[in-house]
């Protein structure tokens, strides 16, 4: 397959050392803290990618191929990717104190989570590179994502799952024919397990903490959001922080647009933790590298104690003059409830934690009401049934008769 021809090379985070587009993970001098990112040409991008030129593609994460590190006659899964709705959410604006206020939902995509941008790439590069086999460890959307499209491509999936993922996250694995090893440990235990199977069992490696190519496809949500709404640009993108990867990588598709020209600036991004599992927010504000914790949250896909891309989370927030902040588990079942409630967008735990977080940098002044504000849902909630029974307690038990409703709604009103 012929390589893309609009990227260079590959370049260590740490140390600045430059690598050919290969099948390489990270810089062999830094071991795994050298994390790789992808280098384009831009000026001959920007005779390819102008606005006229994107006015005619399809409406999917696919319209930005030239940014994407893939071969160019590789063909492309069928299922729908990327370009998700934006909405704006007045009423949720009002309640949590911001002027403007919009939502991008991307549960949208097909296997209802952000991941599948990630991976996209992971079986196209696995492919490009020879392979039929593919793994993965996750707390469940990654790996859910990369099922069905592994599935879709016709590649052989192999997932390692923490032993506390939700059950309908590996249902979903299982529908798509995916080999699934539910690891009795941590996420970080299935995350080891998996790049040691990797490499003993010669699988393509998807986990985006590590490849360089997957960052690419999240990147698309920066993409989008500046093309989507570049003619009300908001003060603030805000996105809930794990591994690192996904805040790094919109914050990378954003500075790809200004330096483009399709934008005049870059929004600040806003990372938001749980506050247990905030080893990214402890390294920015401390200034020190980031140390390994022990976390507990009922966010499942940002409870992450070793983040593997928290360079690139940091690198951006600072490039947007940007902050972080952190949320209770109570706190996000709140957004939960509210933003179902006021915009009809069932987001799960992990994908809500950005409107708590929201909420709470306004309440301390770190961001003004007077701004405005995108909010990424990057998960549905019925990825995660059980966070959103807790979140809203039971249905009301009654009799079929009207009387008998109308006892209730006394009760209840």
């Amino acid at each position: 397959m012929k390589p893309s021809s609009f990227v260079t090379h590959l370049e260590c985070l740490v140390c600045g050392k430059t690598f050919p587009h290969k099948n390489i993970f990270t810089c062999p001098d830094c071991g795994v803290q050298g994390i790789l990112d992808v280098q384009y040409n831009y000026d001959k991008i920007s005779q390819h990618l102008t606005p006229n030129t994107l006015n005619l593609r399809p409406l999917n994460h696919w319209r930005y191929r030239e940014l994407l590190p893939i071969a160019e006659n590789i063909p492309l899964p069928h299922l729908h990717i990327g370009w998700t709705p934006i909405y704006d959410v007045p009423r949720l604006a009002k309640e949590i104190g911001i002027q403007k206020l919009f939502i991008k939902d991307d549960g949208r995509n097909a296997s209802s989570s952000f991941k599948d941008r990630a991976s996209s790439i992971g079986v196209l590069k696995a492919m490009e590179f020879g392979f039929n086999k593919i793994a993965c460890a996750s707390t469940g959307n990654a790996a859910s994502s990369l099922a069905g499209l592994s599935a879709a491509v016709g590649l052989q999936s192999f997932i390692f799952v923490p032993k506390h993922a939700p059950e309908p996250k590996v249902t979903q694995l299982l529908i798509f024919g995916a080999t699934v090893f539910k690891v009795q440990g941590t996420y970080d235990d299935a995350f080891e397990l998996c790049r040691a199977s990797c490499g003993k069992f010669g699988w393509y490696n998807r986990n985006s903490g590590t490849n360089p190519f997957l960052v690419e496809g999240k990147k698309t949500a920066g993409l989008e959001i500046a093309e989507q709404m570049k003619d009300n640009l908001p003060d603030w993108v805000v996105v809930s922080v794990g591994d690192g990867c996904t805040i790094g990588s919109i914050g990378k598709g954003l500075q790809e647009m200004k330096r483009l020209g399709f934008i005049e600036r870059v929004p600040r991004l806003l990372g938001v933790q749980a506050e247990g599992a905030r080893p990214i927010v402890d390294a920015l504000y401390s200034g020190n590298d980031l140390l390994p914790a022990q976390t507990k949250t009922l966010a499942d896909s940002i409870d992450v104690g070793v983040p593997r891309n928290w360079r690139r989370a940091i690198q951006q927030i600072k490039l947007s003059n940007g902050e972080m902040i952190t949320v209770e588990d109570e706190e996000i079942l709140e957004a939960m409830r509210q933003t179902g409630k006021l915009t009809g967008v069932f987001g799960e735990p992990a994908g809500i934690a950005c409107v708590a977080g929201l909420k709470n940098a306004i309440a301390k002044g770190m961001v003004k009401p007077n701004e405005s504000a995108v909010c990424v849902i990057t998960g549905n909630g019925l990825k995660d049934i059980r966070s959103a029974q807790s979140a809203v307690g039971e249905a009301l038990n009654v009799e079929p008769n009207i009387g008998a409703v109308e006892e209730m709604l006394l009760k209840k009103y």
